[in-house]
């Protein structure tokens, strides 16, 4: 009886994941043709989709910020000679080069361009998951870019400047605007990131100093289960200190994957002796199913400051059917009985300004008006999520007379593409000489073999060793489970955050002594 019920829901689930694939295929193809007035294509067949194996027995999280974007493999091709002609000119620097000023010089390339991911279908993997728990898929390394979840969150540092800025400020409001500039710039590299980055392994560790930024950070990966990633950065002129914790819980809705990085963000501005505190937006990641993968951020981030008692509450705002509010953000500060202080508006992915309350509301009402004028005498459009990433307004961000610009993002590099769209600072991320390497403890994931690999364009390397490591650390947890002993962590401990109560990981010190004993063979 058991076994005819077991086949019994087998047959549903696949009848039911093979309709779903058939319903998402042709919702794409009509809304392409309601969008672009085009025909609807013909219905994808079976055959398109390539399966890759799934391990319904990894514990490897989905971490991150999910999944792949498609290039063409002419792209692909033409993109590989180029990119290897101008690494070898510049013979990428790993070597630690010396700038004039006598600061590390940081390579601007990886060794080899990403591979082409047109033969794979993340779909293919997915549909055997429908039911499962998304935190033990294993997704095949294709779809990985050559980064650990630790070195993904080090991107939180790239516009850091923002954060000297505020200390220099005497003006509270004027420290909060720099604060949310932060918040903001913070997630701005996801954009069109669509690569996931390898999920850490227990005990991994990832430092980074950057002097030319004025910071260090160091992060660990302190829990599995649930999926922690703890991380502590401070000023080099022990101007801040920025702490926070974060655990990606993961949705899956059919056509997408909803990313919420649940965690608090803590920034200490140490000469003002203030704390600031926000968590992130939320991350979706389209067309899981059919069509190019885009990705969007939505939902409120309220930034407190809690010796003022300010807040700047932002909303990202979801896209909507044609696009209009694609990555836009906006908000405002409000001193502690909700009075605005100033409005804040721009696109996470490109920049954001402040204006003066007053000027912010008469423009949005002004252009609220201007739209019901055009939507006049037509009919309301559908308010469903969109398929098809909808194409950036021409205009971008419409900058309103009087406004300050805040923060404007960092152009990328010109091989971005080629190299899983990272930003020139994600570039350098994983890099290692030999110096380097006689410093950093072995749990530092520059010494992670399976992320060495894909770097380096050894894919079939990559996925093996990607492999031997997650079975490695279901082994070690096997083992301790049988002397009942407990995970300890390294660097950081449990405790409450000082500021809003919350359960938090806590730096504990003595990192930077550079005394490493003891330490976990994780790879």
């Amino acid at each position: 009886v058991r076994n005819l019920k077991l086949e019994h829901e087998q047959e549903k689930n696949k009848i039911l994941s093979e309709a779903l694939e058939t319903l998402a295929t042709e919702h794409h193809e009509l809304e392409q043709s309601l969008v672009k007035g085009s025909p609807p294509l013909s219905i994808i067949s079976e055959e398109q989709f390539y399966d890759a194996v799934s391990d319904s027995e990894s514990e490897k999280s989905l971490s991150g910020f999910e999944t792949t974007t498609a290039y063409s493999p002419e792209d692909s091709m033409d993109s590989r000679d180029t990119i290897t002609s101008s690494m070898s000119e510049e013979k990428v620097c790993g070597s630690g080069e010396l700038l004039s000023n006598g600061i590390k010089k940081h390579r601007t390339s990886l060794p080899s361009p990403m591979f082409s991911r047109n033969d794979f279908s993340i779909w293919s993997i997915l549909r055997k998951c429908i039911g499962m728990e998304l935190s033990k898929i294993t997704m095949p390394v294709i779809f990985n870019e050559p980064l650990s979840f630790l070195q993904r969150l080090t991107e939180y540092m790239e516009h850091t400047y923002l954060i000297h800025k505020a200390s220099s400020l005497s003006s509270t409001t004027e420290r909060m605007q720099c604060v949310a500039a932060f918040a903001v710039s913070a997630v701005a590299s996801q954009w069109e990131r669509t690569g996931k980055p390898f999920n850490p392994l227990l005990g991994e560790t990832y430092e980074l100093i950057r002097e030319d930024l004025g910071f260090r950070l160091l992060s660990e990966q302190v829990s599995h289960h649930p999926p922690i990633s703890a991380f502590f950065a401070e000023g080099l002129n022990n101007d801040f200190v920025f702490h926070g914790s974060i655990y990606p819980k993961l949705k899956f809705w059919g056509k997408s994957v909803e990313a919420e990085p649940k965690g608090t963000m803590t920034l200490e501005l140490l000469e003002h002796n203030e704390a600031y505190t926000w968590t992130n937006p939320t991350c979706c990641v389209h067309n899981i199913i059919v069509g190019k993968l885009w990705i969007e951020q939505y939902g409120n981030v309220e930034i407190t400051n809690h010796k003022t008692g300010e807040k700047c509450v932002l909303s990202f705002k979801p896209c909507g059917l044609f696009g209009k509010e694609l990555h836009k953000v906006e908000g405002y500060i409000q001193d502690k009985s909700k009075k605005k202080l100033c409005a804040l508006y721009g696109k996470w992915t490109e920049c954001l300004y402040s204006v003066d309350p007053a000027t912010f509301e008469a423009y949005k009402k002004n252009d609220k008006k201007n739209a019901e004028e055009k939507k006049s005498g037509k009919q309301v459009g559908n308010t469903e999520e969109p398929d098809e990433m909808p194409l950036p307004d021409s205009e971008s961000v419409y900058v309103i007379p009087g406004s300050i610009l805040l923060w404007k993002i960092t152009p990328r590099p010109p091989n971005s593409a080629q190299m899983y769209n990272f930003t020139s600072f994600a570039m350098a991320l994983n890099e290692l000489d030999k110096e380097m390497e006689s410093v950093i403890p072995k749990t530092d994931c520059r010494l992670r073999p399976d992320i060495r690999a894909m770097e380096n364009g050894e894919i079939d390397l990559a996925s093996e060793e990607k492999k031997r490591l997650e079975e490695k650390q279901r082994t070690a947890r096997k083992n301790r489970s049988k002397s009942e002993e407990d995970w300890k962590t390294r660097w950081f401990h449990q405790g409450s955050n000082p500021y809003t109560g919350t359960q938090d990981w806590l730096y504990s010190g003595n990192y930077w002594d550079r005394n490493y004993f003891n330490l976990p063979d994780i790879y």
